[in-house]
């Protein structure tokens, strides 16, 4: 008897258990067993792939298929909550990995962080380090060796965005780089160079142009992607839809469009193309030396493939498993394929098991409760060898035949190891430095999210065989109206604080009430809880005492914190000390229903700052938007924020001092159709309007204005860019706050967007205008008109952004916006 080596199969916990896999897909993964081809698609962000291009390469052509998006998205808008910056970075990880089990490529990533929008090259080279991101493209290509490169983008002007510009330049840098031991030596420890047959870019039409594919002179290729796949009962572009579908974050729920679809494919570098993606390229086992056998073993296995019963695939897998274990282990083809048959076991078998603890969470040194459960559905004799699991150095020994259909349950008591690493997502573990996240283990890069530490291991015997699969733990339980709900099973530090606000702004030396909530992540967690104040900042009490005798039990602490009299902003961090451990780390948790819930751990910090900031007004009804924080900087410079949900709209208005429209509420809110006149009458009754960026083309009102107001995709990504006051003299750069070019510093991430394209310039003032680098000025940044007695205002300026993050200014600015009203 042969033993395997162990081969890892680590399944993404999901909010719900996947379905299990279908004989027709038993039948695709059988196919691929012959299939040796790779394709490596890259582009910038999550949402840039082409879903049906890798459905495609996946289902029809059969070749192992892998997207590289060389950003997690983190600059992005988010439509479905107030996560911005890393956080929404983790939804949309997430997001990528559910799209890939859906349309069955791979997903990998760089270490470059998405600082937002760019409109060129050269300013996306300044913000990341060009040497380190190239590094990793490099290192991708050599690890998953592909025959094919694909870029989404050209590295010129036409692919718009910056980063989709750097995505295309950076590929076919590192196509030309890859095979080059010269290039990167330190990555020769863990992989070979390699060098891919070609590049092409893949687009929709030849040169993002409307030219007939004959009027383009690059070399091309075209072909039919939208075909329809029998065996799964799915054409490509459905597929495709259901994967798009899962970037909920953006909005890009897709309906498939069934029919011919032509790609396109430019050659860029390497060797032409002049039918197919692999032409010169040999898919088959001849590429594996001494692979004869194999080969044949697998066509048979095709052959001989009963969709009735897949379990009699068993005896070939088991042959193929053992021609394999004859031929170079080094092998990506032999690893890849061992791999594949290993899964496609599991499937034919109908064998399931997992481990699931009885808490979603422990700490290291904690005793941890779990059952293993394992499952055989099929006549086809397994033995279960042994089992082992983190906290458990040693097998255990079983050696018992499972029954058919007969489930084996163990209920198992471990502790974790004292050293066990807390599930902090492996790239938010260090501070994210000039765009870049910092990963100091080249084996690690490009992952897309944690290798689990908490494992179960399952030994089986196969007809003289032993195959190893390793799981991670994943809690489960029921919800009463959607089912079954798996979460992926967390360590944890023993203690988490987690202050109330990410800001705290002090208009004036008034104290303010600084909330932080401590929770026990174990039993029995006693100590001391304070704030680490710079000087001249004072907290009462200075200190707290606590006592938490149960895991998950929380207390609510408030400090009262006096700043001191001089204007300036400081970070400040909340602690506690249990013994000689100072825990100073938060909690958050992500949680929504189309990915698997995510708990991160940042820092325990909050911005403090005494501010130059007032405002005239109090009372502020807001109509919530996407993604939008606003509400909650509001009140910090003393306003009572009203939500104005259905209910609140139908009431009288004319309470409100002033109304703010969240952004892209008009995009996405349709009962707006239903008040805007009411709105309108608002201000011509003497309120004051204050409307957020609203996209264009998709706007659930057609007139957001009193006048005729247009708005369009201008934006100023550049977030030092200079800004000039065309009417200084204007209420809303001098009431209540004096407004000066000091005001726009600090700015994150961009000056604003969405930006009004055109207007009624007869009552419609533009107050600001400014440009990006080599570009026209814009003047649609902040418009303001009278309506009757009262005021409208719409801005593009990234107010969501700026106050969450604290930027003083922003909130001067914004406190003289909804301030107009009250100006003589």
């Amino acid at each position: 008897m042969r033993k395997i080596l162990l081969s890892l199969i680590l399944i993404s916990a999901v909010t719900k258990l996947s379905a299990q896999t279908s004989a027709g897909e038993i039948y695709q993964n059988l196919k691929k067993l012959n299939v040796l081809g790779s394709v490596l698609y890259i582009a910038a962000h999550p949402d840039d792939e082409n879903t049906l291009m890798l459905s495609y390469l996946s289902k029809d052509q059969l070749v192992r298929t892998g997207y590289m998006s060389l950003t997690r998205g983190d600059g992005g808008q988010n439509l479905i909550g107030p996560e911005q910056g890393y956080n929404i970075g983790v939804i949309r990880t997430q997001e990528l990995l559910g799209a890939r089990r859906i349309d069955g490529a791979e997903q990998f990533f760089s270490r470059a962080y998405d600082f937002g929008f760019s409109k060129t090259r050269d300013e996306t080279l300044r913000f990341w380090n060009k040497d380190k991101v190239l590094g990793d493209v490099v290192w991708m290509i050599r690890k998953f060796q592909p025959d094919v490169i694909i870029t989404r983008f050209p590295p010129d002007p036409r692919a718009g965005h910056g980063h989709h510009q750097t995505s295309a330049y950076l590929a076919e840098e590192a196509f030309a780089l890859a095979p080059d031991p010269k290039a990167y030596p330190d990555q020769l420890k863990f992989v070979k160079t390699w060098q891919t047959k070609r590049l092409v870019w893949n687009s929709f039409t030849p040169g993002f142009t409307n030219k007939k594919p004959t009027d383009e002179k690059t070399p091309f290729i075209s072909i039919e992607i939208g075909g329809y796949n029998t065996v799964l009962g799915k054409s490509y572009t459905e597929i495709a839809a259901e994967s798009r579908s899962m970037h909920k974050s953006q909005a890009f729920g897709s309906s498939p469009v069934r029919g011919t679809r032509i790609d396109y494919f430019l050659h860029k570098t390497g060797e032409p193309a002049k039918v197919s993606l692999f032409d010169n390229i040999d898919t088959s086992w001849k590429r594996v030396k001494g692979s004869e056998k194999v080969e044949a073993l697998i066509s048979d296995a095709i052959d001989r493939f009963s969709i009735a019963e897949p379990v009699k695939s068993v005896p070939a897998l088991l042959q193929i498993n053992a021609a394999l274990n004859q031929l170079d282990e080094e092998n990506i083809y032999v690893k890849t394929k061992k791999t594949e048959i290993q899964h496609l076991l599991v499937q034919c078998l109908g064998l399931w098991f997992e481990s699931n603890p009885k808490n979603y969470s422990a700490t290291a040194g904690e005793n941890v409760d779990f059952q293993i459960s394992i499952v055989k559905r099929s006549g086809y004799p397994v033995k279960l060898v042994s089992l082992k699991w983190t906290g458990r150095e040693r097998d255990s020994t079983f050696n018992m035949s499972l029954e058919d259909n007969d489930l084996f349950s163990l209920p198992v008591s471990t502790i974790l190891p004292q050293n066990i690493k807390t599930t902090q997502p492996y790239w938010l573990e260090k501070p994210i430095e000039k765009g870049m996240f910092q990963i100091d283990q080249q084996q690690d890069i490009g992952y897309p999210e944690n290798r689990p530490k908490t494992l179960s291991e399952f030994k089986f015997e196969i007809n003289g065989q032993e195959f190893v699969y390793t799981k991670p733990w994943v809690y489960k339980f029921n919800d009463p109206a959607e089912g079954e709900i798996y979460r992926p099973f967390e360590v944890r530090p023993a203690m988490t604080v987690t202050l109330n606000e990410p800001v705290f702004i002090f208009p004036s030396p008034t104290p303010k009430f600084v909330g932080v909530t401590i929770q026990a992540q174990r039993d029995s967690m006693k100590g001391q809880l304070k704030l680490d104040l710079p000087i001249g900042w004072k907290s009462d009490p200075t200190a707290y005492d606590f006592a938490i005798a149960e895991k998950y039990q929380q207390q609510y602490k408030v400090f009262k914190v006096t700043p001191p009299a001089l204007y300036q902003e400081v970070t400040i961090k909340a602690v506690a000390k249990v013994g000689e451990t100072v825990y100073d780390k938060s909690l958050k948790t992500i949680s929504f229903r189309h990915i698997p819930t995510q708990t991160i751990f940042p820092p325990a910090e909050t911005k403090l700052a005494r501010v130059d900031v007032k405002t005239s007004v109090k009372r502020i009804g807001y109509i919530a938007g996407a993604g939008d924080d606003v509400p909650s900087a509001l009140r910090q410079i003393g306003c009572e924020v009203t939500m104005l949900n259905e209910a609140e709209l139908a009431k009288e208005l004319s309470a409100y001092e002033a109304i703010v429209v969240g952004v892209r509420a008009y995009n996405t809110e349709s009962r707006l159709i239903n008040y805007q006149s009411k709105l309108m009458d608002y201000v011509k009754n003497g309120g004051t309007l204050v409307v957020q960026y609203t996209i264009p083309g998709d706007q659930k009102v057609k007139d957001i204005g009193p006048y005729p107001l247009q708005t369009g995709r201008d934006r100023i990504a550049e977030e030092d860019a200079e800004l000039k006051f065309l009417i200084p003299g204007h209420p809303l750069f001098n009431f209540p706050n004096k407004i000066t070019d000091k005001d726009f510093q600090g700015w994150i991430q961009e000056r604003g967007l969405y930006f009004a394209q055109t207007w009624d310039k007869t009552h419609y003032q533009a107050l600001l205008s400014g440009n990006d680098t080599d570009e026209t000025r814009k003047e649609g940044i902040l418009l303001h008109a009278r309506y009757g007695k009262g005021h409208y205002i719409y801005t593009g300026l990234s107010f969501f952004r700026e106050l969450p993050a604290g930027v003083t200014g922003a909130y001067r600015l914004f406190a003289n916006i909804i301030s107009v009203g009250k100006t003589k």
